[in-house]
């Protein structure tokens, strides 16, 4: 390839007319009259824009980009959330901050599914089938909150220690009652610590729960993400801002979620972080299996209300009960304040990305 047929591939051509090359005892370059400094800011201009185009040019690169983006804003909250004394987590000025936060998170939770989820799932079952969508997405909700539900009877149990110190405090445990336990098969799991031991609190099922629906809604991210990268790096790019905008206040009501199950602010971001690769999953999904077009959506289009129920569960099961046992009108105000604005914030970030 010349070097002429190069810079016109390149798009420079024009500024090598301004070049003149001498030659003699020395060689250098000097240009025609015409104004390098605009050529050559022209120059720089069209070579970032040919280095951009041709990096995002693949759609798997953009993918992971973007999803990755996304997937960092679970880590967002450590900058507003200074909650971390877990002696503390459930009562006084901390407690009562993370009951407000809880309270956002509901609102989030209820906005999300009502606002986005549902409707998105609406709209891709009419696309794809010829029969009733409220009909989908129901079966696929009940299905989600189900399983929720089962899951967690199955995992979570009382906290033996909280009911002795409520009810049964005046009455000293032997320390012999776990060997006494091991030989008695109708032993109570109330008296029988040990027992008790080996079953999680409802708060910790509560938070792994939401931690397998993030997941969840986290891949459909991704797919969202591969997908519109696969049609052009600017709706690709559009496309991940929308969802960023939309996952901040998303992934802050889930942090609350963990704190409230125990986790610590750096175990919750980890938690969180890792979750958020599920988007890269769902992204590099999209993009392998872009052959398969609309037949692909069609199969995955359940995850959104599947996704829709287990956030139910979690916002009206789990979480709210708790905010329910509030007895300070002032706090109870402020909580019902939050949840109303996570709602709200919710409802405008759906208007505006998809408007």
């Amino acid at each position: 390839m010349s070097f002429q047929s190069l810079s016109e591939s390149f798009g420079v051509a024009s500024f090598f007319d301004n070049i003149t090359i001498k030659s003699g005892n020395s060689s250098f370059i000097t240009s025609k009259p015409g104004g390098t400094d605009e050529i050559g800011v022209g120059l720089a201009m069209e070579v970032l824009n040919l280095a951009v185009s041709t990096f995002l040019d693949k759609p798997w690169i953009g993918s992971l980009m973007g999803s990755f983006l996304v997937s960092l804003s679970g880590v967002f909250p450590l900058l507003l959330i200074h909650i971390d004394d877990e002696d503390s987590i459930k009562k006084g000025a901390q407690g009562a901050s993370l009951k407000v936060l809880l309270s956002f998170a509901v609102g989030g939770l209820l906005g999300d599914v009502f606002l986005h989820l549902l409707p998105e799932a609406w709209t891709l079952q009419e696309q794809y089938t010829h029969g009733n969508p409220s009909m989908f997405c129901g079966v696929w909700v009940l299905v989600g909150l189900l399983l929720f539900i089962i899951v967690e009877k199955i995992f979570s149990g009382p906290n033996p220690y909280e009911e002795v110190a409520d009810g049964l405090s005046a009455v000293p445990v032997p320390e012999s009652a776990d060997d006494n336990c091991s030989h008695n098969n109708n032993c109570e799991d109330k008296i029988c610590p040990s027992k008790a031991k080996e079953r999680p609190s409802h708060e910790q099922v509560a938070g792994y729960l939401n931690l397998i629906a993030n997941g969840i809604d986290n891949f459909t991210h991704g797919l969202a993400v591969g997908g519109s990268f696969l049609l052009s790096p600017r709706v690709g790019a559009l496309t991940t801002f929308a969802i960023l905008v939309h996952e901040v206040p998303h992934e802050i009501g889930d942090f609350a979620i963990l704190l409230r199950a125990g986790f610590s602010r750096w175990d919750a971001a980890k938690a969180q972080l890792l979750t958020g690769m599920a988007g890269t999953v769902g992204a590099l999904t999209a993009v392998m299996f872009s052959g398969a077009g609309t037949s692909m959506e069609a199969k995955t289009s359940w995850i959104l209300p599947f996704t829709a129920g287990g956030f139910l569960h979690i916002s009206l099961v789990t979480v709210l009960p708790e905010l329910l046992q509030e007895d300070n009108p002032k706090e109870s105000l402020k909580q019902f304040a939050s949840l109303v604005s996570g709602i709200v914030l919710m409802a405008a970030l759906t208007a505006i990305c998809e408007g």
